[in-house]
């Protein structure tokens, strides 16, 4: 029996999956603990409300602008549209179905797995007078949808891409252009009062959990066969 149970855990198709598998647990693990964090209202939690007092006492004509059109370019009425467009001209330009639809996907669970949780979880956002324009949110706050979004869409397009040209380089280019566009979006959220800390975080750790549900579908299929093969990625 032990020997049938390593056998299967040394498999090729374990070792395909074992990256994403990993990556999914990890970011269900750092979701949970935030969320651990809001419920008992413990360490990081404390940090939600002098941050986003903090961010409205800065407040600037200029940077509000700006960061208004980067919280409305990630939004729900955007995004999916940039999103379509991109994935419509991703699979015409390579020829394959394959990465552009994966993306869609994760785009779509991203989006229905942070739609559950916040009915779950029910926390009101930060109190209209905190609120750029208040009353524009009229739905629950944890997690941010929109830095769930911007995680998911950066995290899995940069695994995509990086899985055709590997290599240690470019892998830490996508990584830190993938997390400065995730503090950027996260960002705008705080500082338009639209979220506090702990969502923002929230949303990112389900960027990951979506990232690595791409990565372990991504690499089975390799195994398959019906694109590259899987090669330690």
């Amino acid at each position: 029996m032990v020997e049938d149970l390593l056998r299967r855990l040394t498999s090729p198709t374990a070792r395909a999956l074992l990256p994403g598998l990993l990556l999914t647990v990890a970011g269900v693990w750092a979701f949970v603990g935030v969320l651990d964090q809001f419920l008992e209202r413990d360490d990081i939690y404390h940090v939600d409300q002098p941050a986003l007092d903090w961010l409205i006492e800065v407040r600037t004509p200029w940077l509000t602008t700006v960061l208004t059109g980067v919280t409305n370019t990630f939004g729900p009425v955007i995004l999916p549209f940039l999103v379509g467009i991109a994935c419509a001209v991703w699979a015409k330009v390579s020829g394959a179905w394959r990465d552009p639809l994966l993306l869609a996907s994760a785009m779509v669970m991203s989006t229905l797995i942070a739609m559950v949780v916040k009915s779950i979880v029910a926390r009101p956002r930060p109190a209209d007078d905190l609120q750029v324009i208040p009353g524009l949110e009229t739905s629950y706050s944890f997690p941010s949808g929109h830095t769930t979004g911007a995680a998911t869409l950066v995290l899995v397009t940069a695994y995509l891409l990086w899985r055709h040209r590997r290599g240690g380089r470019s892998l830490a280019v996508w990584a830190a252009v993938s997390a400065g566009i995730v503090l950027l979006v996260g960002g705008s959220r705080l500082y338009l009062g639209y979220h506090f800390v702990t969502d923002v975080l929230a949303g990112a750790c389900l960027g990951v959990v979506t990232l690595g549900m791409v990565v372990a579908t991504s690499r089975w299929l390799d195994l398959r066969g019906l694109e590259a093969p899987v090669d330690g990625g």
